[in-house]
């Protein structure tokens, strides 16, 4: 199973931990994960970093949400990773595409989209969650 990990791309600890934890996983491989993108090209570079992640999330089998630790909030989503999310969930309800989606934490009450989250988790647009409720 293919494996596309979203998140922030300033946090590649956690990002990091995750690749190797979805790689020891029987029959997983990361496909894409967040990377950095040097500051002096990140204009140029950003359209096909952004293109090429978004057709991974296309032809991968899960979605996983890398949820952690920012800006002094717990289980952060920012809005690119919540657009990914969304891209998913939409790739899902849309065409019928057989995509697990799974949060690597319930999020955080502060998330601006955790009203949207919680209701996706109720529906099963979001398959679960790794660690949390």
């Amino acid at each position: 199973m293919q494996v596309v990990i979203s998140g922030s791309a300033s946090l590649q600890e956690e990002i990091q931990k995750y690749i190797r934890y979805w790689n020891s996983q029987k029959d997983h491989t990361v496909l894409d994960y967040p990377k950095v993108i040097p500051r002096e090209s990140f204009e140029a570079s950003y359209v096909l970093a952004h293109k090429n992640f978004m057709n991974n999330i296309t032809v991968t089998d899960i979605l996983f949400i890398a949820n952690a630790k920012k800006k002094g909030v717990n289980s952060y989503i920012g809005a690119e990773t919540f657009a990914e999310l969304a891209f998913g969930v939409t790739q899902k309800i849309l065409y019928g595409k057989k995509l697990r989606i799974i949060l690597a934490h319930y999020p955080s009450r502060s998330v601006a989209c955790y009203d949207e989250i919680v209701l996706w988790l109720k529906l099963g647009w979001i398959d679960g969650v790794l660690k949390g409720k």
